[in-house]
């Protein structure tokens, strides 16, 4: 598949505008049945550099290209990446989650040195999950913070672009950590996502800490015959 080169439109404009701080967000992980669920942040201002070479949304890249540019990213922009588990997914939901990893990433900008004072966060998707989980001691006092959800964000805009990479390499990183615990899995290859394979192991040795219960119960792409044995 041709990556599409995403650009500083958008942020350009916001920018532009009078916003102080462009912050790129995207998810990694949501349809995921096992690891956490990740968000990912890009950060940049007014003097920001050109796109980095070969930035695109990651689910168009390798994975050794996603590595490779991961550097690269984090030299052009600040980033960070938040994580929700399975374990918080399955008790409050797959939104206030990615809320959670999102509000979590923020505060490592901010950890980092970065005032959210005048930034605005550009949100891949159609749906705000983010403003309502972000706590108050990191609302900027003067000047809310803005979100602003684009479709296809990840594709168009260079910061999410680059926050998806960053997010991206950090949650498959863990999963293939994972990996090494429990094989059978094949989390290496599967990242969590839920494969032949992966199905396969549950209904030999049962579900893992790392899945997320809720899902599996409501698994439908497999015939999962006598599973609620194996997680109830």
């Amino acid at each position: 598949m041709t990556a599409v080169r995403p650009s500083l439109r958008v942020e350009k404009r916001l920018l532009g505008a009078g916003r102080v701080t462009v912050i790129g967000m995207d998810e990694v992980g949501r349809g995921a049945i096992a690891g956490p669920v990740g968000v990912g942040v890009a950060a940049v201002t007014i003097d920001v550099g050109r796109v980095p070479q070969g930035l695109a949304d990651s689910k168009l890249l390798s994975a050794a290209r996603r590595t490779d540019l991961v550097p690269v990213v984090t030299r052009w922009a600040r980033t960070a990446v938040g994580m929700a588990s399975a374990e918080y997914v399955d008790r409050q939901g797959i939104v206030p989650a990615l809320g959670a990893a999102g509000a979590q990433a923020l505060e490592s900008l901010v950890a980092g040195g970065l005032s959210l004072d005048g930034a605005v966060v550009v949100l891949d998707g159609s749906f705000d999950w983010l403003t309502r989980a972000v706590p108050a001691s990191l609302r900027p006092p003067t000047d809310p913070l803005e979100v602003v959800v684009q479709v296809k964000a990840d594709r168009d805009c260079a910061s999410v672009a680059a926050a998806s990479i960053v997010a991206k390499v950090a949650r498959d990183a863990l999963m293939i950590a994972a990996h090494d615990e429990a094989p059978h899995y094949a989390w290496a290859s599967n990242k969590g996502y839920g494969s032949t394979a992966h199905y396969d192991a549950i209904r030999t040795v049962g579900a893992h800490a790392l899945h997320r219960k809720s899902w599996l119960h409501q698994a439908s792409s497999v015939s999962l015959d006598g599973f609620d044995a194996l997680v109830g």
